[in-house]
């Protein structure tokens, strides 16, 4: 059974020029080398309105989808704030909450974009417009999909956003494993927080990350995890200040996969961040997650379509 995958088309936003900090093009980049795989993709509906406020202030979202973000906000956010970038963001909450269903259905599932965790229910910040997984974790549990969702965010920047969105939520766990000297500098707790210090390896890295899964598992029960896969914790990465290699990546997505399929739990990958300045590089990095969330449900299915009924 393949691992199902989302995609839309709007999550390159052109409106973003290729020197701009953020790799827009990496959506788009990822997209065909997975599609050159042999891959298919299942396209989300944009998301409406009425989810987008499970998350945000409905003034913050109206005024994202006129295109009337005030100036200061539109810095913080990082874009000029354009109809495309509506759209992009939108499609790729709608892509989220997709992944979601899927996920559930199918043991995992992923969205080639999301993973911006930045924006709060005030509104959106570093390249974050909509919390797509705050989003999804709402439409989940209000859909009856999940009891309980654990977010674990392995994304460099700490999950602020999604922290405070969750604040005192007993229906949502949020875990982040970050570079404690990095950005944001105020760090809102989040259930589990794990700060590494700046210029960590892929050894302190992995030996840190089997002790926060293990922390998270005996704190938290869920039903349904999100996982923010960002790639910037790479040695090349512009804004990471971690110094993992493609083999440390590819082994951090391979055990956060491992340790929801030996337990049971669905699981849906998010991109998250990656700006290193080559978006080639960027995708192809991003696909490791792809890869190690299909081997591990691979298993799964095999057992389940084997199983007596």
């Amino acid at each position: 059974m393949a691992l199902p995958i989302v995609h839309h088309p709007d999550y390159d936003a052109e409106s973003v020029p290729d020197g701009h900090r953020f790799p827009m093009r990496k959506y788009s980049l990822l997209a065909e080398l997975l599609r050159d795989r042999g891959e298919r993709f299942a396209v989300p509906a944009h998301a409406p309105e009425r989810w987008l406020h499970l998350a945000h202030d409905p003034a913050y979202v109206t005024a994202v989808l006129t295109s009337s973000v005030d100036a200061k906000t539109a810095r913080r956010i990082g874009f000029e704030m354009t109809p495309a970038i509506a759209a992009r963001t939108r499609a790729s909450v709608g892509g989220t909450c997709l992944a979601a269903r899927l996920a559930v259905q199918h043991g995992a599932a992923v969205n080639l974009a999301g993973g911006s965790h930045h924006a709060s229910y005030e509104g959106g910040a570093g390249f974050c417009v909509f919390n797509d997984v705050a989003v999804a974790a709402r439409v989940a549990l209000e859909e009856g999909l999940c009891r309980k969702v654990a977010v674990i965010d392995c994304d460099v920047h700490h999950g602020d956003g999604t922290a405070l969105i969750f604040k005192g939520d007993p229906n949502v766990f949020t875990a982040s494993l970050h570079c404690e000297q990095n950005w944001p500098r105020e760090k809102p707790p989040s259930d589990l927080d794990l700060g590494l210090a700046k210029g960590a390896g892929d050894n302190d890295y992995l030996a840190a990350l089997d002790g926060f899964i293990a922390d998270l598992f005996a704190q938290a029960a869920p039903d349904l995890v999100f996982y923010n896969a960002g790639v910037d914790p790479h040695e090349s990465d512009r804004l990471g200040l971690l110094s993992l290699t493609d083999d440390g990546l590819r082994e951090r997505d391979r055990r956060v996969a491992e340790a929801c399929a030996s337990r049971g739990i669905p699981v849906v990958g998010v991109l998250g961040g990656g700006y290193e300045k080559d978006a080639s590089a960027v995708a192809r990095r991003h696909s490791f997650m792809v890869d190690a969330l299909a081997a591990a449900a691979a298993p799964r299915a095999t057992y389940a379509l084997s199983s007596p009924h």
